[in-house]
């Protein structure tokens, strides 16, 4: 079932990887002291998780929150939820430094799944990352260049990978992804 919502319209395509376009997400950007406890009880009772490390992010139940910089989160619920959230952080941290934004329409969400290898692989040809499973497991974020456009990464588990990027290079983005996860194009790296 296609979703229009969504840049690619839910697209998907089975290769050495399963590349596909994922569900539309609520998306809120953050930024701010992350030392704050205030800040960080604020984001972390609306994701559900712990406060992620530097290069980390911390996964539940139908979202995500992201470290993507030493002064930004990526708070990602579902749509529904964004609306209160937004309220809820403009209460809380009320006279304090701080900048939340929607960025639910500007994002695209992408998964690679499939055998760990070549789902490392497929990346490790875009992403000039290392994707050796003890250089980068599962909770590891990076925040780079996928070909010619930025982009970041995530290890849910072995073999499954998150990837997000600008609405406006989701095209771009898939067309890459499903090029290097293409059937016949091993390489063996991994």
């Amino acid at each position: 079932m296609s979703d229009h919502r969504t840049p690619l319209g839910g697209a998907s395509r089975d290769g050495r990887v399963r590349v596909e376009e994922m569900p539309r997400r609520g998306m809120i950007t953050l930024r701010g002291d992350l030392s704050d406890a205030t800040f960080a009880g604020t984001v972390t009772a609306l994701s559900g998780t712990g406060m992620p490390g530097q290069r980390k992010v911390e996964l539940a139940d139908g979202g995500l929150l992201a470290w993507m910089s030493p002064d930004e989160l990526l708070l990602v619920m579902p749509p529904e939820d964004v609306a209160g959230a937004l309220d809820r952080i403009a209460s809380d941290l009320s006279g304090q430094h701080h900048l939340a934004a929607e960025v639910t329409d500007a994002r695209a969400v992408l998964r690679l799944s499939g055998e760990d290898a070549a789902v490392r692989e497929t990346l490790g040809k875009l992403m000039p990352v290392d994707f050796a499973p003890g250089a980068f497991g599962p909770g590891d974020i990076r925040r780079t260049r996928l070909a010619q456009v930025p982009a970041a990464v995530w290890c849910v588990a072995p073999g499954d990978f998150g990837v997000i990027c600008f609405r406006s290079v989701a095209e771009y983005v898939y067309a890459a992804l499903t090029n290097a996860a293409a059937e016949g194009g091993a390489v063996g790296h991994y």
